[in-house]
């Protein structure tokens, strides 16, 4: 076998849980083969340059091998090779996401107690009035 389709291809390499994951978002152009949008039926062979998207992350690997049965990790990573640019835009990413801090890490005392929205409430009465002074 030397062409597969490459939503099955991206299926048996681990890209997508499932083939139906894969068609979804080959149909919305996240997925191209050699530089061009691919369709789910377009077969790939080795040496195609396919570029997606996981999540926040743009890839681009080198098609090496392929198989239509779905591997173990290390099986399926022999399927293909990530390209280096691939590989540092993915490294800056990941460090992009471990400085930024998460939204909800930011609350330090979670929901506010029934003295805290007292004392807000108190703090707002003082700063906005209602009334015509």
């Amino acid at each position: 076998m030397d062409k597969l389709r490459i939503d099955k291809w991206l299926w048996a390499a681990r890209f997508y849980k499932t083939r139906a994951l894969a068609v979804e978002e080959i149909d919305r152009g996240r997925v191209k083969v050699n530089g061009a949008e691919a369709k789910p039926a377009r077969e790939v062979k080795s040496g195609d340059t396919v570029s997606l998207r996981q999540g926040q992350v743009n890839r681009t690997v080198v098609v090496r091998g392929i198989s239509s049965q779905r591997g173990s990790a290390p099986v399926a990573q022999q399927l293909y090779e990530e390209t280096e640019e691939s590989l540092r835009l993915k490294a800056e990413a990941a460090e992009q996401r471990r400085l930024n801090s998460d939204p909800a890490g930011a609350q330090e005392h979670g929901r506010p107690t029934k003295r805290d929205r007292r004392t807000l409430d108190k703090a707002w009465n003082n700063r906005w009035s209602a009334s015509a002074d």
